[in-house]
């Protein structure tokens, strides 16, 4: 091979141009990730959000903004604005030549769950702080997507009652147990909850609404094929 001056000249070529190309991603490296090159000089937000606090959004963007425009790490801090408080999910997108722009998806809470807890419209589970007054799920775990579906289709059927749900809860046998905004509470079982609670409603107006306020603690029990028993004591 060492008498091949062809082929000495081709691998000579060939180290020489690789060597140039070493050379050069080192400068670009070098100057890209200088912090002077292209600053970012300041973070958008898109909206302005409603629940998350933006002391918290400010402190996580001071802590985590590290670099310029082309080399700030985007994902690690949505990761990280995706951890606080309320948060549902966040994008974070480059706006050329100097700002990041910030969007975020925040959780609507439609029930609290457990007590612990709060659930959103898309039946996922979150933890936040909030004032308002909320229907109460209990479950086990990974049940509130089917609680939040069933406490739907049991509100419409009790809306011709201008009955609400306070309270909805699924056992760990697989149990419905509703307290209504009346204080009745009523109880389904594990089947039929829907005909169950169609009957509930058929019967109201005639055998329930009499005795609705003049019984504490009224526990409607639903779970009889052709009937039903009320528990409770006389106020």
């Amino acid at each position: 091979m060492w008498d091949n001056a062809p082929l000495l000249r081709c691998i000579a070529g060939a180290l020489f141009f690789a060597s140039v190309l070493a050379i050069l991603y080192g400068a670009g490296h070098y100057v890209v990730h200088q912090p002077k090159l292209l600053p970012i000089k300041s973070v958008r937000l898109a909206d302005v959000p409603q629940r998350v606090d933006p002391e918290q959004v400010l402190a996580v963007v001071k802590r985590e903004v590290r670099g310029n425009f082309l080399t700030v790490d985007i994902d690690r801090l949505r990761r990280q604005l995706e951890k606080l408080p309320w948060v549902r999910s966040v994008s974070v997108r480059r706006e050329y030549p100097n700002r990041l722009a910030v969007t975020f998806e925040e959780h609507s809470a439609v029930a609290r769950r457990n007590d612990v807890a709060l659930v959103n419209r898309q039946g996922e589970v979150f933890y936040g702080e909030t004032a308002e007054k909320l229907p109460r799920f209990f479950g086990v775990d990974g049940s509130s997507h089917e609680v939040l579906q069933q406490y739907a289709k049991f509100s419409e059927q009790l809306s011709p009652l201008n009955l609400g749900l306070t309270e909805l809860t699924l056992s760990p046998r697989h149990a419905w147990r509703l307290n209504l905004s009346n204080a009745m509470v009523v109880e389904l079982g594990r089947e039929a909850m829907e005909q169950r609670l169609a009957r509930f409603v058929s019967v109201y107006r005639y055998s329930l609404l009499p005795i609705d306020g003049g019984l504490n603690k009224t526990v409607v029990d639903m779970r009889y094929r052709y009937g039903f028993t009320v528990k409770g004591r006389h106020a």
